[in-house]
């Protein structure tokens, strides 16, 4: 068997691996005797065919099976010896399904990709920005107020408003539609006219396809099938019997109590301090959330992690093949090569200082994770064991390990440069960080 590499363009190399005939004839002999084996060939006992005949029928699958088993193990063997670093899998050459054949000779030829060395670190001498937020007295009236709406009530109105609701009976002839619920602002702009002033017991006149265009919802609202109404005169008698308005919450004691819990706020100084405390927290995610990004750029930047791109695209086209065209990866390359450079560098910085992801770090993520998810739904006090098991659930899903491992290294090297290099405080709004973090 020779091996020869030769390196071709930055950061790529070619290994050329020829074997013989001695090479791969034990290993194809094993694989002919385990075909004679299981053979079951009408005219001879069930393995007892003569080898000639199974040499006939298999010769070629056990051979190409036999030389792939020694290409691969010599391929691998070479790798760990001069202990390339090699980023994703070696690609076989286009040609290699019809390799150089030289009698019971074959030479196939690998493309490898070699991952550079990283040796990016940061000092005190180096300067990151790191933006705070004051919290101003509009954000925390508005946090107010969007508190006191979600706690609110619908009352009846006298007049509808843009936002308001109206609940009205509609009548055609002897059929009628008791208790129907129309929101204004699903009303098309054109006929929102008809509705806004309008007050209980007014009765109006009107054409429902006109006013309410979305088949579905005028279905859902006149008791109807969508394919009956092609079938139905569109013109209806309205007759408005309430106006339902949206009215905050007042901040009484009451209200405190459902936003915060029993006694945790009792009179409005203490639902300023604690809208305030709330913002401070928030803001303080979004300063740790921007400085994250900045650690990155400035990372990469610093780091200046050259790849080899060329051969990267054609080992993303073949292990997709079928999922992405070259078009699509071409598309979506430069934030590949972004990710998979951060990872390099939070891989390095790991290793270079002793960090380690261990199983309670993941548990964590995986509960917080959860949490969260809980919370969208409007799930607060999840218990424990509940959340305990959700995260199980998320560990145990390969996709989502791998993801909530990437987080957790990744907070780890965001944390070691925020206590190592000098931070560069600045203050900002909170419209102008979220701006600047798109």
């Amino acid at each position: 068997m020779q091996i020869n590499q030769t390196n071709q363009e930055d950061l790529t190399l070619k290994v050329s691996i020829k074997v013989d005939k001695e090479d791969y004839a034990e290993d194809m002999n094993k694989r002919l005797k385990e075909y004679r084996h299981k053979a079951d060939i009408r005219g001879f006992r069930k393995g007892m065919a003569p080898m000639g005949l199974i040499e006939k029928m298999y010769g070629g699958q056990a051979m190409a099976d036999a030389i792939n088993t020694v290409v691969s193990q010599a391929l691998a063997k070479h790798i760990e010896d001069n202990k390339l670093n090699v980023i994703g899998e070696p690609l076989p050459s286009e040609d290699n399904d019809k390799a150089a054949e030289e009698g019971d000779s074959f030479t196939f030829d690998f493309d490898l990709g070699v991952a550079p060395e990283v040796t990016v670190d940061v000092t005190a001498e180096d300067t990151i920005p790191y933006y705070t937020v004051t919290v101003s007295a509009k954000a925390v009236a508005d946090y107010k107020d969007s508190l006191l709406r979600q706690y609110g009530t619908m009352e009846s109105g006298e007049k509808a408003g843009e936002d308001d609701f109206v609940v009205v009976d509609f009548k055609q002839g002897e059929t009628e539609v008791k208790d129907a619920y129309v929101a204004l602002r699903s009303i098309a702009d054109e006929a929102k006219s008809i509705f806004l002033g309008i007050k209980k017991d007014d009765v109006k006149d009107l054409d429902v396809n006109e006013v309410f265009p979305n088949d579905s919802d005028r279905a859902a609202m006149l008791h109807m099938k969508k394919e009956e109404l092609k079938d139905m005169d569109p013109k209806w008698q309205m007759t408005v019997k309430d106006v339902k308005t949206f009215v905050a919450a007042k901040p009484t004691p009451e209200t405190f109590d459902k936003i915060f819990g029993k006694d945790e706020v009792k009179d409005e100084a203490a639902f300023d301090a604690k809208v305030k405390d709330l913002l401070k927290k928030e803001y303080a995610r979004e300063s740790d959330y921007r400085f994250a990004g900045d650690v990155r750029d400035y990372l990469l930047h610093k780091a200046d992690i050259k790849l080899p791109e060329a051969f990267l695209k054609k080992w993303l086209i073949r292990v997709n093949e079928g999922k992405f065209t070259a078009e699509d990866i071409e598309k979506e390359f430069d934030a590949f090569t972004k990710d998979f450079r951060w990872q390099m560098i939070c891989n390095h910085l790991m290793k270079a200082h002793g960090m380690e992801v261990t199983k309670e770090d993941l548990d964590k993520e995986a509960k917080a994770l959860a949490a969260y998810q809980f919370a969208m739904y409007g799930m607060n006090d999840v218990p424990e064991d509940q959340l305990a098991g959700f995260a199980d659930r998320l560990l145990g899903d390969d996709d989502q390990a791998r993801r909530l491992y990437d987080k957790v290294e990744a907070d780890k090297v965001v944390a070691y440069v925020k206590d190592t290099v000098t931070l560069d405080k600045k203050k900002s709004t909170i419209e102008k960080m979220r701006q600047q973090s798109k």
